[in-house]
């Protein structure tokens, strides 16, 4: 009675610490605003969301004439937008609009991140770009990059663009977490981010991207990724493609994946 006592306070024990610090331990936001595509010389509007809880999100609209594609980018863990300004202008200047914002937390957007509340500010993205959007003249296409794919796929679950590009994902949380401590800690977690499970039932065109490289997510969790798309889809492997690239360790490769991914949308 006693071992069994000692072990039900020895759980209830790692329960609580995990849901203590399970913010601090899954999210990594910057506060504020420095660049902007402004200081790419790229014009742009910002944007404040409200979400259906209340809060304040902050997004960066950069349209273009005559675009290739309207882009919904859903940025990594780390960060803010500022961070990810080079990457967002990459994708402006290969001829796409593109709509992007802060996760509640992070940036200029208002209120703490959690998995629920990512889910709400991923919803009000999902309205304001297709408000914004030319609607049937261009592919939307969304595009979610490491935390942001999953992002990426729960929006195509909520409202299906005509194009998915998830760059650098995983499956699932516990996933990546396979084989550290903190694998047999996520059971207690209430954070599961499960993009496998946010495609089921997503039948849209999807372009997977995963740096061979990758030092945060391995290769093979892309192809595990991958392996969960149920519709028409490529996988392109990025030669020398770490996690944290700004710039495509191949940028031939890269951005060709993307016209031609693009272009496979406009004939549909």
């Amino acid at each position: 009675m006693t071992a069994l006592l000692v072990a039900t306070v020895t759980v209830a024990a790692i329960f609580v610490a995990v849901r203590l610090f399970e913010r601090s331990l899954a999210f990594f936001p910057l506060q504020g605003e420095d660049e902007t595509p402004a200081s790419f010389g790229v014009p742009f509007e910002p944007i404040d969301l409200t979400t259906s809880d209340g809060e304040r999100v902050h997004a960066w609209w950069m349209p273009r004439a005559s675009a290739q594609a309207t882009v919904l980018y859903f940025h990594g863990n780390g960060g803010h937008l500022s961070l990810w300004a080079p990457v967002l202008v990459g994708i402006w200047r290969q001829g796409h609009a593109v709509f992007a914002m802060d996760y509640r937390g992070y940036g200029r957007s208002s209120g703490r991140p959690s998995e629920a509340g990512l889910y709400r500010d991923v919803s009000a993205a999902v309205a304001a770009v297709r408000e914004r959007a030319d609607r049937g003249a261009v592919p939307i296409v969304y595009w979610g990059r490491s935390l942001g794919a999953v992002m990426a796929a729960r929006a195509a679950r909520e409202h299906a663009p005509d194009g998915l590009i998830l760059e650098a994902g995983f499956p699932s949380m516990r996933a990546v977490l396979e084989g550290s401590p903190f694998w047999l800690l996520s059971w207690f977690s209430s954070y599961r981010f499960p993009a496998s499970r946010w495609l089921e039932g997503v039948t849209v065109p999807t372009l997977v991207l995963h740096g061979e490289r990758d030092s945060v997510i391995p290769f093979r969790l892309g192809q595990e990724l991958f392996e969960s798309v149920r519709g028409p889809k490529q996988f392109v492997a990025i030669q020398g493609g770490d996690h944290n690239d700004l710039d495509p360790a191949d940028p031939e490769r890269y951005w060709t994946a993307l016209h031609g991914f693009v272009r496979t949308l406009e004939s549909r």
